[in-house]
């Protein structure tokens, strides 16, 4: 384990994509650290006392020490800098840059839209279909994500070593197949790069099957 003369805790919600994503890293870099569970379906971010540590009342959260870092992309880079063994980004520019683009597609255009807020919001006050709602955004930000990785990947989304882009796309591919059935068969390149990603242990341990937070502790 990577040791930090900082304890490090990570309030994290188990099948939160963003919290998956920092997870993931911060497993990779093998550094230790503690998860303090946040529920989102209890609206616990919304209490007091979390909304002291994350004014934005969203997960997750770092703790580093007696600072706060939040949003999940700064927590990774701060990891990337702060940990720099195991490094996720290369050292070439125009890669970290295209990596960094990769990443945003999933950041800006689909996560958000599938955000468990604006999902209830949709279907309460817009009596609309969420589900429905959330295939379109998920199909159309997978279809550049597919188109994307038709000239990057390897074994993983950028050639055969993990980067940021593998810990953006498992969570957020993995959790609508798992949630809402998604079908990956029209993207076969992402479905191969998942396959590969899901073997990891990093990747595995960090999946919310395994956070102890997950009421059944099975895939859902």
């Amino acid at each position: 384990m990577a040791e930090s003369s900082k304890k490090i805790t990570l309030y994290s919600y188990f099948r939160s994509s963003t919290s998956w994503r920092v997870r993931i890293a911060l497993n990779l870099k093998k550094i230790d650290y503690n998860i303090i569970p946040i529920n989102l379906l209890k609206s616990e971010q919304t209490s007091e006392e979390y909304t002291k540590i994350n004014p934005n009342q969203g997960v997750p959260a770092l703790k580093y020490g007696d600072e706060v870092i939040i949003e999940s992309s700064a927590i990774l880079e701060f990891l990337e800098e702060v940990f720099p063994e195991h490094p996720l980004l290369p050292q070439d520019a125009v890669k970290r840059a295209q990596i960094r683009g990769f990443c945003q597609v999933i950041n800006t255009a689909i996560h958000p839209l599938q955000n468990l807020r604006v999902l209830n919001k949709i279907e309460k006050e817009y009596s609309q279909d969420k589900i429905q709602w959330l295939k379109f955004w998920v199909t159309k930000g997978l279809t550049a994500i597919e188109e994307l990785l038709k000239n990057s990947h390897g074994k993983y989304c950028f050639g055969d070593e993990i980067t940021l882009a593998d810990l953006f796309l498992v969570p957020q591919v993995q959790g609508v197949v798992d949630r809402f059935q998604f079908d990956l068969t029209p993207f076969p390149n992402i479905a191969e790069v998942l396959k590969n990603l899901k073997e990891i242990p990093e990747f595995v341990a960090a999946s919310p099957s395994k956070q102890a937070d997950n009421p059944d502790n099975q895939k859902i």
